[in-house]
């Protein structure tokens, strides 16, 4: 009875994440520095869906709509959904809920790897951009942010056991060694190479394209929809790692499991839209707040719910201070920086979440 309870509690909340996310995404369609009437979006949508939308629709409308809004909706979407539940998975891997992306290094890591092929593309990595193609930037992004998120979690585990000021000072060393050497690279990069890199220090989706869409979409999908296999073993690690071994999980694939998926994720989110921080720690946090700590839930509801927040953000970065536009990792930063700290000091200890 209870579980038929919480199931139906749950597909009510589910429900009503996808109901606003759509009001959300009918919004930030809408609403710019040209305002277009949601009627409008629809009836240009269906145009272009039946082929005829030039003889609908001014060259202004579909400029603003099909080639800036919708790809920066999309992309809204497939980002805040890979680094939210990225950070849903990491946090239960880490049985500790103030993990995230970010905070553990593996966004700077990713940043580290995609800023290398972008700036040492045309010289010291000349073959790996041969060789990869589009690719190589987020293969180097994945590369990084797996490469740092190994690292630390070799750094804060002993015995079994996560340390969490371990964890959170290993973090705080590689985001400075990860930032000291974005610094240097934007240092001798040209003046072509500085403009493709004016984004990274805070994150932004302005320069969403379908053709970077194609690219990334496959590699923040994949994680986003395998990780949730993992829920039932991160249901058994809130217990610990030996009692997930008696359970029947083998723990070193569910860590290299979870870990190659989040790096995937992160990498390929951070080679398109930069560093956006918080978003991986707020997100899983307030949906276990909401609806308890079983991943079976909380994987797929922090996709939603990140995606969310990711579009809302995006469309407030680009609104309020129109025509121009803040960096959407500095909205992210408004908020999930005071959550950050009433989670340090908050009455709820990680114990009891």
């Amino acid at each position: 009875m209870d579980s038929q309870l919480i199931s139906l509690e749950t597909r009510k909340a589910y429900i009503a994440l996808c109901l606003v996310l759509l009001a959300a995404a009918a919004a930030s369609l809408s609403v710019g520095a040209m305002d277009i009437p949601f009627e409008r979006v629809l009836t240009l949508i269906a145009a272009s869906l039946q082929g005829n939308l030039e003889q609908v629709a001014s060259l202004q409308e579909r400029i603003v709509l099909l080639d800036i809004r919708l790809p920066r909706l999309v992309m809204g979407l497939l980002v805040g959904a890979g680094l939210a539940c990225s950070g849903a998975a990491i946090q239960g891997l880490f049985r500790n809920p103030l993990a995230d992306p970010g905070l553990i290094g593996t966004s700077s890591g990713a940043a580290l790897g995609a800023v290398s092929v972008i700036v040492l593309g045309g010289s010291m990595l000349k073959g790996w951009t041969s060789t990869f193609g589009f690719w190589a930037v987020p293969i180097a992004a994945f590369i990084g942010g797996l490469l740092v998120t190994v690292i630390i979690y070799r750094i804060a585990t002993r015995a079994g056991q996560t340390s969490v000021a371990t964890l959170l000072l290993a973090g705080i060393a590689i985001n400075a060694i990860a930032g000291a050497g974005v610094g240097l690279l934007t240092y001798i990069a040209d003046d072509a190479e500085l403009r493709s890199l004016t984004f990274w220090s805070m994150g932004s989706l302005a320069q969403a394209s379908w053709d970077e869409i194609q690219i990334v979409a496959p590699l923040i999908l994949l994680p986003v929809v395998a990780t949730p296999i993992f829920a039932k073993a991160l249901n058994g690690f809130l217990l610990g790692e030996a009692v997930a071994k008696h359970l029947g999980f083998s723990v070193l694939w569910v860590k290299r499991g979870i870990l190659i998926m989040a790096a995937l994720s992160v990498g390929a989110c951070v080679a398109v839209s930069g560093t956006i921080g918080f978003l991986g720690l707020v997100v899983p946090h307030l949906l276990r707040l909401a609806m308890g700590p079983d991943h079976r839930f909380l994987l797929p509801a922090s996709a939603v719910l990140g995606a969310l927040l990711l579009v809302t953000a995006d469309m407030l970065a680009r609104t309020v201070v129109a025509p121009a536009e803040l960096p959407i990792g500095l909205i992210m930063a408004l908020i999930g920086g005071p959550f950050f700290l009433m989670l340090l000091l908050g009455k709820r200890s990680i114990q009891n979440l």
